[in-house]
């Protein structure tokens, strides 16, 4: 098969899948029970898409999610699909980078690749938007939509602490027993 093609087969399939399960997880209705599984399965997948597919494929998937996640509304707010983008790309890339066949590199890497995610989510989010920017951002209006209100000033903090970090390490953690599964069955 043509390398375009395939990968393009590949990134396509990891994109389905990661829109379904986005799909699935907006019907949860409580906030924190919705990002704990939904991000783990997100995360998951932003895993096994760099390590079984690539980087490049990794990163296309990784940008693409937090649109994906903004219109089904797991996303609080559109203002945090940049910063979301970031720390996945961040996360993909290093998780690339820095994995080995070794599961002891695996998991160095997962774990160096989780909380450098965090904290750039933590930072942009906490401590740019919800701190310094802020008093810039809350209650200014882009068209119709509120840019920063005053009940996401009070949620965003919590939902971009510590979560960000157990959803990074459950959906690596996912990954990196999925993923070997996965090359034996297409011998990859």
């Amino acid at each position: 098969m043509n390398k375009k093609i395939r990968w393009i087969t590949e990134t396509a399939v990891m994109l389905a899948l990661l829109i379904c399960l986005q799909w699935v997880g907006s019907f949860i209705p409580e906030q924190m029970t919705k990002q704990l599984i939904t991000g783990t399965c997100v995360n998951a997948v932003l895993a096994i898409t760099v390590m079984f597919v690539g980087m490049s494929s990794g990163i296309t998937v990784a940008v693409i999610s937090p649109v994906c996640a903004f219109l089904f509304g797991i996303a609080p707010n559109f203002i945090t699909v940049a910063p979301i983008m970031v720390g996945n790309v961040c996360f993909v890339v290093l998780l690339k980078l820095l994995t080995g066949r070794a599961i002891w590199r695996q998991a160095v890497a997962l774990i160096a690749a989780a909380v450098v995610k965090f904290g750039v989510l933590y930072i942009l989010v906490v401590k740019v938007i919800c701190g310094v920017a802020s008093g810039a951002l809350l209650g200014k209006k882009l068209g119709d939509i509120v840019v920063l209100a005053p009940p996401m000033l009070k949620m965003l903090p919590t939902m971009f602490a510590w979560p960000q970090l157990v959803t990074a390490l459950a959906g690596g953690t996912l990954a990196l027993l999925i993923v070997p599964t996965l090359r034996k069955a297409l011998h990859k």
